[in-house]
């Protein structure tokens, strides 16, 4: 009963640290998530990126060349913005980034087509922009498939073939693909469930180190523990029950709005929302204070907790696979929460398989939530007997 009250009472200095003495903790813990949030989920609202510019060198000039360009125009992902004169001219227009791809039609392209002398079309495309790129390219790709098809079916129905003849003899193999968890294609659907997240844990860690280390920078820190009777366990749970109530709260939040407002695909029940939720608050608190214990110093606890957050991005596996690292980095991954974070939430949220799917990496993050105890000593001995060092 006196650990508890212990806990209360120190919590209640934090809430109030929160509340009235430094405001930055309402801005990184309520007001930038509110807007992360906002951002991502509103620049990604459409799913896929839509009417890319795309330009067009037309030599041939004829009904079917001019058919092609309107398909092209009417596909969701491209829009034909620009007619140039010349190849070098549109060449000097997607340098400039006025266009990222452009189509070339070259002369007597309608008439070779009748005559079954096989036509070159040919399309160019940046890859400077991986996403742009991508999307202009399958436009373009689709849009010669499409006129090489009408033409073969034309010709085929003027020498008397049936529908399913012409039919076999255009598309031999029928392609029954399934995108799975993900049947819409949405980038909003993929990047936002874990950059937020990804973000979000960013957040937590550094404030996590921030606060004890301006404990430390104000000399409060005696203080601090004093309230727990010099028990830093006790001074740990006090703080940072605060910080995860606010974060939690944030998140479920957050969580609510993309599943139950935006109708973001879930097959988990709420169990495994609550869960992952719970793992993700403590594990990134967890890291932010070993943090600070492994280097007690406000300025290079931050730095590292900062640098370890951003690089999990990078190191999760949702934009570039872990599988197609190097090994040492493939080993390394494993050294970020988020990664642990992410293969959970795709395994148990997104395709509702049981966590024993993926229970290393739950472990992990249990792991990430205990390496506090490993620094404890240390932190109580700065909060002691260190001198704050701007």
């Amino acid at each position: 009963m006196k650990y508890i009250s212990q806990i209360f009472d120190i919590a209640l200095r934090e809430l109030d640290i929160i509340v009235r003495k430094n405001r930055i903790y309402g801005f990184c813990m309520i007001v930038f998530p509110a807007l992360l949030v906002l951002f991502f989920t509103t620049m990604l609202d459409e799913g896929l990126p839509q009417d890319l510019p795309i330009g067009v060198v037309d030599h041939d000039n004829s009904s079917t060349s001019r058919s092609l360009i309107r398909n092209l125009d009417a596909m969701q992902n491209s829009r034909v913005m620009y007619r140039f004169a010349s190849v070098t001219e549109a060449r000097c227009a997607m340098q400039e980034g006025k266009v990222y791809a452009y189509l070339y039609i070259p002369e007597n392209t309608a008439a070779k087509l009748m005559s079954g002398r096989q036509p070159k079309i040919s399309y160019y495309y940046t890859m400077t922009c991986m996403a742009a790129g991508s999307m202009a390219s399958k436009d373009l790709k689709t849009i010669g498939m499409l006129g090489s098809a009408a033409v073969g079916q034309a010709t085929l129905s003027a020498k008397g073939a049936t529908p399913n003849q012409i039919k076999a003899a255009l598309q031999p193999v029928t392609i029954d693909a399934h995108m799975i968890a993900n049947p819409e294609g949405s980038y909003n659907y993929s990047l936002t469930t874990v950059f937020v997240p990804g973000i979000l844990m960013l957040f937590m860690a550094l404030l996590s180190a921030y606060a004890i280390g301006m404990e430390m920078k104000f000399d409060t820190g005696k203080e601090w523990l004093a309230r727990a009777d010099n028990n830093i366990v006790v001074a740990i749970l006090g703080k940072f029950l605060v910080h995860a109530v606010i974060f939690l709260l944030v998140i479920f939040l957050y969580q609510y709005y993309i599943f139950e407002v935006l109708d973001f695909p879930r097959l988990g029940g709420v169990w495994s929302i609550v869960r992952l939720t719970l793992l993700q608050v403590a594990s990134s608190l967890g890291f932010g204070i070993f943090a600070f214990g492994l280097m007690p110093s406000l300025r290079m606890s931050m730095s590292i907790s900062s640098l370890w957050s951003v690089l999990g991005i990078s190191m999760c596996g949702s934009a570039f696979p872990v599988p197609g690292m190097d090994a040492p980095l493939q080993a390394m991954s494993w050294l970020f929460p988020l990664r642990h974070y992410w293969m959970i939430y795709q395994a148990t949220v997104l395709n509702g398989f049981p966590i024993i799917d993926v229970w290393f990496h739950f472990v992990a993050l249990v792991a990430f939530t205990l390496l506090p105890w490993f620094v404890l000593r240390k932190v109580k001995n700065a909060m002691l007997n260190y001198v704050y060092i701007p």
